[in-house]
């Protein structure tokens, strides 16, 4: 019994590994950010060290370090460090890591789609979210690793305050179940990927507002409640990634991103690339011609039109009532004409069309490129793809072999939708590197560097050469200086210093306020230079020592973390015990 309950996550799984098998072939494949390994790899160190959590990263940063993890989502890169410390190469881990976002973006399109459609129609969407053209270009050729576990979330985030809405006043314990759901469904979403978590967030918002008012007017207060409680643990937990991010960005090269090379205006999408844009491993320009595909996929816009316009159809023909009695199918296409709105809006958000809307909504010019809206795309035509079966019930219900020509709808669904999509699920090339040609101390410092260093201060020096990229930490002026027993860290850079003449010392460190020095165990004043801190010692011998100690506003995130985590428990421990109260009476 409980095998057949998961058929539908059994069949998900073998169906969606082939969308991942190109992951664990020998070697690895370029990507426009060719920064995971070396990510996973700093941030396993990081864990190592006794960081955590983890906001700074030694290596990168041409050796300076950096913060990356205290602004770049983290949520992956931590299931690839926690991999590595259990003994995977960084390699390796990198690629179990990219093959769980991908996976777990069937399961949870899967659970979603299933309240709606059933089973077969929730596999239907859990496979055309899966194998939608813009995760293949999120995995194989933009290597976007945070973005597509966000993808992987979003349809949890929706599950979870579907169901709360839909739990009576008089099931707690159920309510509470979906409010952690919920919670964890929103943290994931923000800590897999910040810029996905702001696109969500107006659709995620009417959401909770529809819902609460529903809920509200139908004198249903507590399950209005829950769902706004279930909003506000998600951002407690995911409290001690955001609000430093928010607050301390000053402190980084960050906002350079913004404008340039990556100005909004520059890659509106033309409607004929939503059709059909050549398949490719470049980048995004200016103009129709791109060196990347932004194609929706053919099969999912005729699925999708074809889901409206029989919704419509069905809704309108008498001889339908039947089904919609038993069906409850006007409650369902109510999810169908919200899918196909969310659609035509997310496609208009794409094209030149809606310039005005990006330039009177200024944080929009934080996600760059107006076709990351390709993932809300594949979003809600997935969902539609699911519903189309579930309309074809309607249509089949009167025939003897009602099952059999509801199947082979599915059937041939999956078919040309594999027949389509599975070859974009391959990489350009594939190299016969090793964890080592990523993880060794000039890629990281030079060749992996070079590539994301906005994490550093404004005007911090940055090595223009790899000559320039700093072998030790600690440097003095004076000749005879020394250096004795040094020790770095993630989180700690500690030496014995011995100085035969007075001298200004310099520990090569990227600024920022995290970081604290400390000579023979007392705290000392510093000097920010342009590489690094500085100080000046008598002549002597010392212990210097720099500690990454987090400010208040990081202390502020964790302990808001911890309440919602805390509070979240005491919830489901309540909710556990009124169910038994519940049954013993």
């Amino acid at each position: 019994m409980r095998i057949a309950k998961l058929f539908g996550i059994i069949s998900v799984l073998i169906l969606s590994y082939l969308s991942a098998s190109a992951l664990f072939s020998p070697g690895f494949f370029p990507m426009h950010d060719d920064t995971q390994v070396a990510r996973v790899f700093e941030m396993g160190r990081a864990l190592k060290d006794g960081m955590f959590p983890v906001r700074w990263v030694s290596d990168l940063g041409y050796g300076f370090g950096y913060p990356i993890f205290n602004f770049y989502s983290p949520l992956s890169y931590y299931v690839g460090g926690f991999l590595n410390i259990l003994g995977f190469d960084a390699l390796f881990a990198t690629k179990l890591m990219m093959g769980t976002g991908i996976i777990l973006s069937g399961i949870f399109m899967y659970l979603l789609a299933k309240e709606f459609w059933g089973k077969l129609g929730g596999l239907i969407s859990a496979l055309f979210y899966v194998y939608a053209p813009y995760h293949a270009v999120q995995i194989y050729v933009r290597g976007d690793v945070g973005e597509f576990w966000a993808y992987s979330f979003i349809p949890l985030v929706f599950l979870g305050f579907y169901k709360i809405f839909k739990s009576s006043q008089n099931k707690t314990s159920n309510a509470w179940k979906w409010v952690a759901i919920s919670a964890l469904g929103l943290a994931g979403l923000i800590l897999s990927h910040n810029l996905t978590a702001m696109m969500i967030a107006p659709f995620l918002l009417i959401m909770i507002a529809v819902l609460s008012f529903i809920s509200y007017r139908n004198k249903n207060v507590l399950n209005a409640f829950f769902i706004i409680l279930a909003a506000i643990f998600g951002l407690l937990l995911a409290a001690f990634y955001w609000l430093p991010a928010l607050v301390e960005m000053k402190y980084t090269n960050v906002l350079s991103q913004i404008g340039g090379g990556a100005d909004f205006r520059d890659h509106f999408v033309c409607v004929q690339q939503l059709w059909n844009s050549q398949w490719g491993f470049g980048g995004s320009t200016k103009g129709c011609i791109d060196g990347m595909s932004f194609k929706i996929g053919k099969l999912s816009i005729i699925l999708s039109f074809a889901a409206f316009m029989l919704a419509i159809f069905i809704l309108t023909k008498n001889k339908f009532n039947h089904f919609n009695d038993t069906y409850h199918y006007s409650d369902r296409a109510k999810i169908i004409f919200i899918s196909f709105g969310g659609l035509i809006f997310s496609i208009l958000l794409m094209l030149g069309i809606s310039g005005p809307i990006w330039e009177t909504i200024k944080p929009m010019e934080f996600f760059q490129y107006p076709w990351r809206f390709l993932i809300l795309v594949s979003f809600f035509s997935s969902i539609l793809a699911g519903s189309l079966v579930f309309s074809i019930q309607a249509i089949t219900i009167k025939t003897k072999n009602l099952k059999t020509a509801w199947y082979l709808s599915g059937i041939i669904m999956v078919f040309f939708l594999m027949y389509f999509n599975l070859k974009l699920f391959k990489p350009q090339t594939i190299s016969s590197r090793d964890s080592f040609h990523y993880t060794n101390e000039f890629s990281l410092r030079w060749t992996t560097s070079k590539i994301s260093d906005e994490y550093m201060p404004k005007s911090f020096y940055k090595p223009q050469n790899e000559q320039e990229i700093i072998s030790n930490k600690f440097y003095g002026q004076k000749k005879g200086f020394r250096v004795l027993n040094q020790e770095i860290k993630s989180n700690k850079i500690k030496a014995e210093l011995v100085l035969p003449i007075d001298d200004k010392v310099t520990i090569k460190l990227s600024h920022f306020p995290s970081w604290n020095l400390y000579v023979n165990g007392k705290e000392s004043p510093f000097t920010q230079v342009y590489d690094g801190y500085s100080l000046n010692l008598p002549k002597g011998e010392y212990v210097l020592e720099a500690k990454f100690e987090e400010t208040l506003i990081e202390k502020l995130g964790n302990v808001l973390s911890l309440i919602g985590l805390f509070t979240l428990f005491i919830g489901i421990i309540y909710g556990l015990k009124t169910k038994d109260v519940a049954k013993k009476s």
